[in-house]
């Protein structure tokens, strides 16, 4: 086993995921097998009961885990699944520890955090690593050093490099170069600082990852290199990129590749690109354009939409067009007439997942501008069961229709509970999570996207639609195009319209930058489309 650890100084949200992500890129792109795993200092067990603008995105697995979004980003980048076992928390593994003191694991020893919490850590990630067959496991450590949460952790990953021994494992430090003062001057103060911490806790970094908002300059790389006792060619400048999927070729072209390879003594091949070029040279073309609006509750923190952000890339990388994301805060709309005018000239709607009854009637709002004016939608989860809700009181003349999630005595619960979370006490890890298959009705709008008609997708829901109105959708044109393996309604979608589908899976998660998700694809196909076709309201071309 090989292990590359990505650690943090300074301050948080550097972009560790990403480097660890394109570290991850650059061996794979060598033929070296390898896998990612996120260590996470909270006391959660996972991520699943996190409010979004505390933590952003729960990114959802096949096997069900709620996982740090972070999760996400290795997937994108290195275009494989992952599990449950990838994601360490301090909650998991402290729970894992007294589970197995209450058994009497411990043959009567006093448990403390070394050797049993620290040999915990090393456990779970050697299993990743032997469950994974990978040649080289890269974790990455969540917050920075000197963190009070994270200090077992690192802890367990010094004493995995002694049993490794030399050559078996890389340290690599992120950290922060800001730029300062009228001139512009980079200051190397804080990574010196961050690289004391972190070998006083007998951690000395192997390689350090500068980040800031320009190059570092060849002075300021010496100077760091002679202060932190790393080689030169080991001092990597990361500035800021427009496109995250840039970062690997900018680590490349810096022969981290090459460096990193040596020091765990790989053999590869040269690195191979090609598709991952073309995608990123797709995407600087901006053939068009087109204006996708996000009328979702967490918009103030973009983080809390990640994956849908990222699958509009990964459809402009392979259109060609450029993807203009407007924000809508589904709260302010009921009361912010020009706010909805603007959301009329949108060449599309997406109306994402949530939770509660904040924000509601501006979804249901966006929807019905949606259905009724032939802009392309596309409602995932919560946005699927919402327009459900906004088909019922406006189309089948029920007004106080509503999910029984906001409005538990409504006479119309057209979105009610799950039968089997009726009984559920607690909330966490409690929904209905992770892959499962849909069956897609033949000659479908949904089926001609996929191509097929037996997809998997995966879930994070507690509710959904109400059988007992099917019926009335059906005869009103609202069809169900889509089904799970026990009759749930998957997909809902409006024959006569343009481009009008809700599904109750989250299609983002699945979303690759070499193989952007056929749903977001075809939204961005049906504005194009819709920007081709004179509107009512548009000025007749002067023949002059």
């Amino acid at each position: 086993m090989k292990v590359v650890v990505v650690s943090g100084g300074v301050i948080s949200g550097l972009g560790k995921g990403i480097t660890t992500s394109s570290l991850g890129r650059l061996l794979k792109a060598r033929g070296i097998s390898v896998t990612i795993i996120k260590i996470d200092p909270y006391l959660n067990v996972d991520a699943g009961t996190m409010n979004p603008y505390q933590h952003g995105e729960v990114f959802v697995l096949d096997d069900g885990t709620e996982a740090d979004l972070d999760l996400g980003n290795y997937e994108r980048f290195l275009g494989q699944s992952l599990v449950g076992s990838h994601n360490l928390t301090t909650g998991k593994i402290y729970r894992s520890v007294i589970e197995k003191e209450r058994r009497g694991d411990y043959l009567g020893n006093t448990v403390q955090i070394i050797p049993h919490v620290t040999g915990e850590i090393k456990r779970a990630i050697r299993e990743v690593a032997q469950s994974t067959g990978a040649e080289v496991v890269l974790v990455e450590v969540g917050g920075t050093v000197g963190d009070i949460e994270s200090m077992p952790f690192l802890e367990a990953l010094r004493e995995l490099s002694y049993e490794l021994g030399e050559g078996q494992m890389a340290f690599v430090h992120t950290t922060l170069v800001p730029v300062v003062g009228p001139v512009g001057e980079s200051k190397t103060k804080p990574t010196q600082h961050s690289v004391r911490e972190l070998r006083a806790i007998g951690i000395r970094p192997t390689m350090i990852v500068a980040r800031g908002p320009a190059p570092l300059s060849a002075e300021i790389k010496s100077k760091i290199s002679l202060f932190c006792d790393v080689p030169p060619e080991a001092v990597i400048s990361v500035p800021d990129q427009a496109l995250i999927y840039e970062v690997p070729l900018v680590l490349e072209a810096q022969g981290v590749g090459a460096h990193l390879t040596k020091l765990l003594g790989l053999t590869g091949r040269e690195p191979e690109y090609g598709p991952w070029k073309e995608f990123l040279d797709t995407h600087r073309k901006g053939e068009g354009s087109v204006e996708v609006a996000v009328v979702g509750k967490y918009t103030e923190l973009r983080d809390a939409y990640l994956s849908h952000t990222e699958a509009f890339h990964h459809v402009q990388g392979r259109l060609g067009c450029a993807i203009h994301l407007s924000w809508y805060d589904a709260e302010d709309l009921p009361r912010d007439a020009s706010a909805m005018q603007r959301l009329e000239a949108s060449d599309a709607i997406l109306v994402p997942g949530g939770f509660g009854a904040r924000g509601v009637e501006g979804k249901v709002q966006a929807i019905e501008l949606a259905r009724t004016h032939g802009i392309p939608f596309l409602g995932v989860c919560y946005g699927f069961q919402m327009a459900a809700v906004e088909f019922a009181r406006n189309v089948l003349a029920l007004p106080k229709a509503n999910t029984s999630e906001v409005d538990p005595h409504t006479p119309d619960p057209v979105v009610c509970l799950l039968e089997e979370q009726k009984t559920v006490g607690g909330l966490g890890g409690s929904m209905r999570l992770g892959s499962q298959k849909v069956s897609l009705s033949e000659e479908s709008a949904v089926a001609r996207v996929y191509g097929r008609t037996e997809i998997w997708e995966r879930h994070r829901h507690r509710f959904e639609i109400n059988p007992a109105y099917l019926d009335r959708f059906r005869a009103h044109g609202l069809q169900v195009t889509g089904r799970s393996s026990d009759g749930r309604v998957e997909v809902l979608e409006l024959g006569e319209h343009p481009f009008f589908l809700g599904v109750q899976y989250h299609p983002e998660f699945l979303s690759r930058p070499e193989s952007p998700h056929p749903l977001y694809v075809a939204l961005v196909r049906a504005a194009l489309a819709r920007k081709e076709v004179p509107r009512p309201d548009a000025p007749t071309p002067s023949l002059a």
